[in-house]
């Protein structure tokens, strides 16, 4: 049985207090109350939280309550705009990610992918475990691994792209975890991801790259912004097959009555992604 690593059983807990909160909030938990909750001392859940964090988990909730995640979506009606207030030097203190995609069909690969290498690692992150591949091309995979996830998150990967070499390479690969994860960085950084889809698919992915971190969108703002406005559940079916996890933000994507709606990694994953980045933001 693979070991687990003190970083994944962190966020293990974190994950756990998270979905505690947002299921008990109405009954306002106090520390002690979360903290026996995921087997911790107060004084160890709290360190451990509002490191992970930046706030108490108190103020974290607050972030992710029906009526803030409403607001967000009202002021970040438009993508197009929220792109351009993002901006190029964003005044937030947060690093920004600009990232350009490169997008093949799955056709178009299958003529010119021969002999192309994929490099691929596991990785711990702020939000558990995960495998990220790469080629020179750019990032062509991020994918959260949950449980006993891993061998089969990598048979949909491997089949994806029979064409190329994959060669498990985790020097490769961690320079990109180092720069997607370390919110320390203040520097602007440029990546290029490299995705097969449909024209319809990298459509929908380029339109979720213009969510500024700490915005959110409803799926009926991104089928307008693609000029598809009754295209509403192919586009979350688009989003559902994002296959680069985070980068391309899908978690920014939530329902226009403020609930956090599905995702693939998990529903206590996208609530911990979601609130993480808006304290961030408004650090």
């Amino acid at each position: 049985m693979e070991s687990i690593s003190q970083q994944q059983l962190d966020y293990q807990r974190i994950q756990q207090a998270i979905e505690y909160l947002v299921e008990n909030f109405k009954n306002q938990p106090t520390l002690q109350e979360v903290a026996t909750y995921v087997h911790l001392s107060p004084h160890h859940f709290q360190r451990l939280f509002t490191q992970w964090a930046g706030v108490s988990p108190k103020k974290f909730l607050q972030f992710l309550t029906v009526e803030y995640l409403k607001e967000r979506i009202q002021n970040s009606q438009n993508i197009a705009q929220m792109a351009q207030m993002a901006g190029l030097s964003s005044p937030s203190r947060v690093y920004d990610l600009f990232v350009n995609i490169e997008g093949v069909t799955p056709a178009t690969f299958k003529n010119k992918g021969a002999g192309l290498t994929i490099f691929y690692g596991y990785h711990d992150t702020p939000f558990g475990h995960c495998f990220l591949a790469a080629t020179d091309k750019g990032i062509c995979g991020i994918t959260f691994l949950q449980g006993e996830n891993k061998i089969e998150e990598f048979d949909l990967f491997s089949k994806k792209w029979n064409f190329a070499q994959l060669v498990e390479d985790a020097a490769f690969t961690q320079p990109y975890i180092d720069l997607i994860f370390n919110k320390n960085t203040t520097k602007t950084q440029k990546l290029k991801v490299f995705v097969q889809g449909t024209p319809f698919q990298i459509k929908v992915w380029e339109a979720l790259l213009n969510i500024p971190q700490g915005n959110l969108t409803t799926y009926q703002h991104i089928a307008q912004s693609i000029n598809k406005p009754k295209a509403v559940r192919a586009v979350g079916t688009a989003i559902g097959k994002n296959p680069i996890g985070y980068l391309i933000p899908c978690h920014r994507v939530i329902r226009k009555e403020g609930k956090l709606g599905h995702y693939r990694w998990g529903s206590g994953r996208k609530k911990a992604i979601i609130g993480w980045e808006m304290v961030q933001h408004a650090s």
